[in-house]
């Protein structure tokens, strides 16, 4: 009975998510170069194809999938802006394609088509930690298009395409991009080109996976930063700093002679001794060169040029040069998954203000086609970074399609036993290390987070037995409902310290029950919402069997125990103010030091400003000493690190959970479970000392939410403007509250007093 009515609102679902850019009638062919092998360094395959259009038609469509990554031309003219498509996925379970509207590309007579590959995800030709070199999925570059108008097909790839390699002699998107100008094609997206010397396409087989549109938005090339300063080694490198940590590639201008050599080196971390680049702690791969670019001149006046297929993580470009060579200039060209801006967040501190600056940074550059850990060493999709900067995404980004896509990568890599790797698509590793429900965990919370946030449930309902199957596995690997493996409070300032993984990975599976019991009543699903609250209930009585101590404390009574205990809502009602007095207690004793690793970053401000401890929360996070954010601002950080001690990654988001800590507790805004994305808000501003205004803004699905208070010594003074189809509970600092309509509302509190004035 249960599954039924789980079909059932799984149809209702997929008919009223239908996208219009789904195809089912593919005609076309898969295609590759002729005798192509993984076994070489894979340089570009180039495509072109001649074709005649009778007349210039309206409502043209390209369909497009290339594999690992493509750029398409028409007319010598590419087509949209996006790079590094389409985004990576399980290849063998599913792929992407893209539609374009072409109209505006074609010509009424001989049209001229052109599209180059790369390597990509798909055809991974570096060995690393992750194997993904060994992945089952692994094959040639190739492409399948189809153009079709009104449904009718006027191009198709088949055989009679010609192919052949050119400049771009090897590409890896972990290594870097080789470039030889001096094997350019001319004009190669001109009817009139010779290609008499190209092949004849081959056919070749299908990557396995499902054809589904792409409809996130794409990768692209965001802002272009020049650098701001530049100093030569004593060997004659020269070192560029963009003054901010990036996700991308340089883009050059230089002038010499025909086979001169540029090569381009990246990195976010400079040796202070010696000024060079640093890669020590980045490098986990096992062949090739790590983040390095090649250009070699063609010897005809300034010559400017940027990799294709590949993306770094920098702060500072080193540029060595061999043979004849002039260095005009160096930018960067940064690039992320093309989302819209939703929030903006700014206060009277600066110091905040460069944080939130720094966070958005960490998570642009994290978001290149999915949520990653970092964008230079591994820019794998790690599930717990994700979950933990989730809200901080929605917050400030319109990112639900995107996590959406990603999630299908769940389903993908899911085992039957309901087991989860650790990162996401993953070729085999993970599943014996590196995951855990604080990461696996992701699976769930992130649906959860974007309905929240956004009121769509499609997440959930389509991901709800892979959910269930998860909570299964959890339940087979419990001992007397005690989950003990995952990786904890990763990155503790003190590892020997943190509480043990056994303590927050059974936390989790608690919260991962509670939503499992909401979703069953959402879907009416009575059965799966008795098992997963009665599970719920048994997990709570072990877990406080296990590990609480009594008089407050938990497990090690580490900060990280006490704020996860009450962060998950797992501690008896009549224990929570012991427990929290105790984590009040270790904050001051320790001089409100930020002692916890990741979990606790996220736990720790949330579980104080719940509980009427913002001022501790803001001085945490404010305090300027080892360790800390503000210690990293203090040594130059324009993103967020991986360390506390700034060791390894230092553009990594898993401690970003502060920039949604900002929207919420400092502006007051969150949404209410009850009528979720932002239909009912909640608006609490929490007026700490050292902030003498806060702006931050939102926009809902509903419209707009804006947010500005002011206080001085005697007076708070709050406005809010609510979209005009939603309503807010407005809680002040003197503990009233009022139900408003959309619209604009003034608000002004005496502190001395405490006397509300309206």
């Amino acid at each position: 009975m249960e599954q039924e009515k789980r079909k059932r609102w799984k149809s209702v679902r997929s008919l009223k998510s239908l996208n219009a850019h789904s195809k089912n009638n593919w005609t076309a062919k898969w295609i590759g170069l002729p005798e192509a092998t993984i076994h070489t360094s894979s340089p570009s395959p180039y495509f072109r194809k001649i074709f005649t259009c009778n007349k210039k038609f309206a409502g043209a469509k390209v369909y497009v999938c290339g594999l690992g990554y493509y750029e398409l031309y028409l007319n010598g003219r590419k087509v949209g802006e996006h790079v590094l498509d389409p985004v990576v996925t399980c290849y063998d379970k599913r792929i992407r394609y893209v539609v374009y509207d072409v109209t505006e590309y074609l010509v009424a007579g001989k049209n001229v088509i052109g599209v180059i590959l790369g390597n990509g995800w798909y055809n991974h030709n570096t060995a690393d930690n992750w194997n993904f070199e060994k992945a089952s999925w692994r094959s040639v570059p190739k492409l399948l298009l189809q153009i079709e108008v009104n449904g009718k097909n006027i191009l198709e790839s088949e055989q009679s395409w010609k192919t052949a390699t050119g400049p771009i002699v090897f590409n890896a998107f972990r290594n870097g991009e080789f470039y030889d100008a001096r094997l350019e094609f001319g004009n190669w997206l001109s009817y009139e080109y010779d290609d008499s010397g190209w092949k004849h396409a081959s056919l070749v087989s299908p990557p396995g996976g499902v054809l589904e549109p792409q409809i996130m938005p794409a990768c692209k090339v965001m802002q272009t930063m020049p650098a701001v300063k530049f100093w030569n080694l004593p060997g004659g490198e020269i070192i560029y700093d963009i003054n901010q940590s990036v996700a991308g590639w340089a883009r050059i201008s230089v002038s010499g002679e025909a086979g001169a050599l540029v090569t381009v080196k990246y990195s976010d971390i400079l040796d202070e001794d010696t000024g060079d680049i640093s890669i020590e702690g980045l490098v986990h791969i096992h062949s090739g060169e790590f983040q390095t670019d090649r250009y070699t001149l063609k010897g005809s006046g300034t010559e400017i040029w940027e990799p294709r297929f590949t993306y770094h993580g920098f702060r500072y470009v080193k540029i060595i040069t061999s043979g004849n060579v002039c260095v005009h200039s160096v930018e960067a060209r940064v690039v992320h998954t093309a989302f819209k801006p939703t929030g903006n967040f700014s206060s009277s501190n600066e110091v905040v203000n460069r944080l939130q600056e720094c966070t958005r940074w960490s998570y642009i550059g994290n978001f290149v086609g999915i949520p990653t850990d970092c964008p230079h060493r591994e820019k794998n999709g790690w599930t717990g970074d994700a979950q933990l900067a989730v809200e901080t995404g929605l917050f400030n980004f319109d990112v639900a399609s995107s996590y959406k896509q990603w999630l299908d990568n769940f389903k993908d890599t899911q085992r039957p036993s309901g087991q989860l790797p650790g990162i996401v698509p993953s070729c085999g590793w993970g599943y014996n290390w590196g995951n855990g429900p604080a990461w696996d965990s992701a699976f769930i919370l992130i649906p959860w987070y974007i309905y929240l946030y956004t009121g769509d449930a499609s997440a959930i309902e389509t991901h709800y037995d892979g959910m269930a199957r998860y909570i299964d596995y959890c339940t087979y690997m419990a001992d007397e409902h005690i989950v003990s493996f995952g990786l904890g409070d990763w990155c503790h300032v003190e590892p020997k310290r943190k509480v043990s993984s056994a303590f927050t990975s059974t936390a989790y599976y608690y919260t991962d029950c509670l939503l499992l019991a909401r979703f069953a009543e959402m879907m009416d699903m009575k059965y799966d919402y008795d098992k997963y609250s009665r599970l719920a209930s048994e997990i709570k009585k072990a877990f406080n069997k296990t590990f609480y101590k009594g008089d407050g404390i938990y497990a090690n009574g580490e900060i990280t125990a006490l704020g996860s205990a009450l962060y998950h809502g797992i501690t008896a009602s009549s224990e929570k103010p012991k427990v929290l007095a105790k984590l009040i207690n270790a904050i001051e004793s320790n001089n409100f030091r930020t002692d916890f690793g990741v979990l606790g970053a996220k736990y720790v401000p949330r579980v104080l400003s719940e509980n009427g401890y913002a001022e501790h929360a803001y001085r945490m996070i404010l305090q300027p000493d080892f360790p800390g954010w503000v210690n990293w601002l203090s040594r130059g950080a324009t993103t967020l690190w991986e360390m506390w001690d700034g060791t390894a990654s230092r553009n990594h988001i898993m401690f970003g959970d502060i920039s949604a800590w900002m929207f919420q507790y400092l502006a007051g805004i969150a949404p209410d479970p009850a009528m979720p994305g932002f239909k009912h808000i909640i608006i609490h501003p929490h007026p700490v000392t050292g902030l003498e205004w806060v702006k931050a803004e939102h926009i809902s699905r509903y419209g707009k939410i804006k947010i500005t208070w002011r206080k001085n010594i005697n007076n708070f003074n709050l406005e809010v403007q609510i979209p005009y189809s939603s309503t807010a509970t407005v809680t002040l600092p003197d503990a009233s509250t009022e139900v408003v309509k959309g619209g604009r509302h003034c608000f002004n509190v005496e502190l001395k007093s405490a006397n509300r004035k309206i």
